[in-house]
């Protein structure tokens, strides 16, 4: 007989527990306890055995952390018989290294994608990735749901007027602004960057007409801040009239959230809770965070009713 259970670990439990509200279901305990060396052990308070099981886990910080808990998590779902373990991963960690940079440097994004799959997840669920060929990394099924079903009917709603823009931050990201420029029948622009460190960007120039328009910056990650605000400054100086950013996953590094607050160019910030937030977002009037429960919610239903998600690629 087939049945449903959602499994929650602790980087994003509010998320978790307004998923479950949403299907009706009861999250299962998953016994995660940490033992004085920092070891993590987890032992499911109930039986899985036969059952479809969905664990929803985002990959923030402490992202290392999170991760080996995640793996922990599906491993103990596994010999405990579960008959399928589809990773609900609002954030994936490590998604912006999806390529040898440097002579040198790891593929880490791949890395995790072997390290989940080896554990035992016969699918995944995530939303926004950094780059969409991190699902061919995987060899189980992979859906990427896209952030614009959650943005696009609060920009229509709140912000698009007639001399609204669409701006992309860099080259990498000009697909995932047309989509949504697309949908909102405006025009975009891209801002030509060069990458100088680590979390270290200069904007150089803007390719498109930004004078007096407002504009929509549409990126997937705000991490320090510091690429966005070289991004806000170029936009400003070019005679930009309002400058708004969405951004899925908000992981404000610091000091990420002193910039946003410091920023008089920025009129606002729209996110999602992909990445638990503190309370100390909520004092910053500019910052407006938006649900993403209901999305996830039905893409757990659709895929345990063995449906189509076609309909959430907005």
């Amino acid at each position: 007989m087939k049945r449903l259970v959602l499994v929650s670990g602790s980087s994003c439990p509010d998320l978790a527990s307004r998923i479950a509200r949403t299907m009706g279901v009861d999250l299962v305990d998953a016994g995660l306890e940490r033992f004085a060396n920092g070891e993590i052990y987890c032992e499911i308070s109930s039986s899985v055995r036969g059952a479809d099981v969905f664990v929803i886990q985002s990959l923030t910080r402490p992202v290392n952390d999170n991760l080996m808990e995640l793996l922990i998590l599906i491993d103990a779902l596994k010999r405990a018989s579960a008959d399928s373990i589809t990773v609900v991963m609002p954030h994936y960690g490590y998604s912006r290294q999806d390529r040898k940079a440097n002579p040198r440097s790891p593929i880490t994004a791949k890395l995790v994608a072997d390290l989940l799959t080896t554990a035992g997840a016969t699918r995944v669920i995530t939303m926004e990735l950094h780059t969409g060929q991190i699902q061919g990394f995987f060899n189980i099924p992979f859906d990427n749901l896209y952030s614009s079903i959650v943005f696009l009917p609060y920009l229509e709603k709140e912000l698009l007027r007639p001399n609204t823009i669409c701006v992309s931050p860099d080259a990498g990201g000009v697909e995932r602004v047309r989509r949504c420029a697309n949908k909102l029948r405006c025009e975009i622009a891209m801002i030509n960057k060069r990458r100088t460190g680590k979390n270290q960007a200069q904007a150089i120039n803007i390719v498109g007409d930004v004078e007096g328009k407002n504009c929509i910056l549409i990126d997937d990650i705000v991490d320090t801040a510091g690429t966005l605000m070289e991004a806000i400054k170029v936009l400003a100086n070019e005679g930009a009239q309002e400058i708004h950013v969405c951004a899925t996953h908000p992981v404000f590094s610091p000091p990420a959230l002193e910039r946003i607050k410091n920023c008089a160019e920025l009129s606002s910030i729209i996110v999602t809770d992909t990445v638990a937030l503190g309370p100390e977002v909520a004092e910053i009037d500019k910052i407006k965070v938006l649900p993403t429960h209901k999305i996830f919610a039905k893409a757990i239903e659709l895929t345990y009713n063995h449906d189509s998600i076609n309909a959430l690629f907005l």
